[in-house]
């Protein structure tokens, strides 16, 4: 099977409502590189709504999207972060979180009502914010002398590849993602610079 070169993600925040006899649920969804930022993103709801009963959440990471959770956050299992999760896998998204704010109406929903509410609530938040193609990308670091600095840079602007970290002095070290479909093409131009050192680094962006 053949690797994909793109992957979708989400590049702003939204947030949407769903009621169900009285239960108010709150969708937010946010794009999120790391479980760091997801941590983050979640303490600033639970802060905008200390007295909502649930904070139920999901996120899938990477451009592989293996790296996931899923949390009911006192919900009966399975009823919350599953059909969360169930959604954005939907539109095949990742690096993105949504979590849904719950505020109970007094009346139980049971387990179907739970899962189709969380469900909706997080479907209508995902059609608010259009999804984005973005490239994958491969790292490698680059180990040159400062005289090389315009023509590593011209390969770097030509071939749409980011720019990670860089530490310019004399001798120059430079972290960045190349597109996975130019990725032959990058390494071949770079080659061609004498005494440049290219180092693969471990991790995708």
């Amino acid at each position: 099977m053949s690797q994909p070169d793109f992957y979708y993600t989400i590049e702003k925040k939204a947030f949407a409502e769903f009621k169900d006899r009285g239960s108010k649920f709150i969708a937010y969804a946010a794009p999120v590189q790391t479980p760091e930022e997801a941590k983050v993103f979640l303490a600033e709801l639970k802060k905008e709504h200390p007295k909502a009963v649930h904070h139920c959440f999901a996120y899938r990471l990477g451009w592989e999207g293996n790296q996931f959770r899923v949390s009911d956050d006192g919900e009966p299992s399975g009823t919350a972060g599953k059909p969360i999760l169930g959604q954005i896998d939907s539109k095949q998204l990742t690096n993105v979180m949504v979590v849904v704010v719950r505020y109970f109406g007094g009346t139980l929903l049971g387990v179907p009502g739970l899962i189709q509410a969380y469900k909706s609530a997080t479907a209508m938040v995902l059609q608010l914010i259009p999804a984005v193609q973005k490239p994958i990308e491969i790292l490698y670091e680059l180990h040159f002398d400062y005289t090389l600095m315009n023509e590593v840079m011209m390969v770097v602007k030509q071939t749409d590849c980011t720019i990670i970290s860089q530490d310019l002095q004399l001798f120059c070290v430079l972290q960045m993602g190349i597109p996975r479909a130019r990725l032959d093409e990058v390494l071949y131009r770079l080659q061609d610079l004498h005494t440049l050192e290219i180092i693969p680094v471990k991790g995708k962006v």
